[in-house]
């Protein structure tokens, strides 16, 4: 996975807009975005590395998404933007590549500055509950992603604005990165 600032250029959402200045794993962990590289192999070792981070960050279930422009047919386009609206989970989002590429935009709240983290096949991404961000695809267009959930697989956005901002899971993770 490679971190970097994004440009705030117009154009296409699955342009990379890089504006060549990366960020760090320091930058990262400071808004409590964490990440692993776990090869997928034919073998299946990947599924023991990622069952094994499952079990310490105490997740129980998880299924495996494919979106791309075959899957999707006529509805690609819409679900691709809605993807790309700026919301928050009340839940830890991880995601797995197990194929293709796409980009997760994450709010860096110091300076509101977007971070794109371009992700392949063996990348996982945790989220914390209450970081803003944003999904969408590469111009590969496809990507197939393991997601992994606490309890019951579900997916609810909050997308931003006064009362997200004033949501307890925010506010939590503001005071989790000791924003005051």
């Amino acid at each position: 996975m490679r971190a970097y600032y994004f440009d705030n250029l117009e154009g296409d959402q699955r342009l990379p807009h890089d504006s060549g200045m990366d960020v760090s794993d320091e930058v990262l962990k400071s808004i409590g975005v964490l990440h692993w590289h776990i090869p997928v192999d034919a073998e299946g070792k990947y599924e023991q590395d990622i069952s094994a981070i499952a079990k310490e960050r105490n997740y129980k279930n998880h299924d495996v998404v494919a979106i791309s422009k075959e899957g999707l047919g006529d509805e690609f386009e819409t679900k691709i933007k809605s993807f790309y609206h700026e919301h928050m989970h009340e839940d830890e989002e991880i995601r797995y590549l197990l194929e293709g590429t796409g980009f997760f935009d994450v709010r860096e709240h110091s300076s509101e500055s977007w971070i794109r983290c371009h992700m392949g096949a063996g990348d996982l991404l945790v989220l914390p509950a209450g970081i803003y961000h944003r999904f969408t695809l590469d111009m590969g267009n496809r990507v197939r992603t393991m997601r992994l959930f606490k309890d019951e697989p579900k997916w609810i956005a909050h997308n931003r604005g006064d009362q997200t901002d004033a949501n307890p899971f925010r506010l939590e993770y503001l005071k989790s990165i000791e924003v005051q």
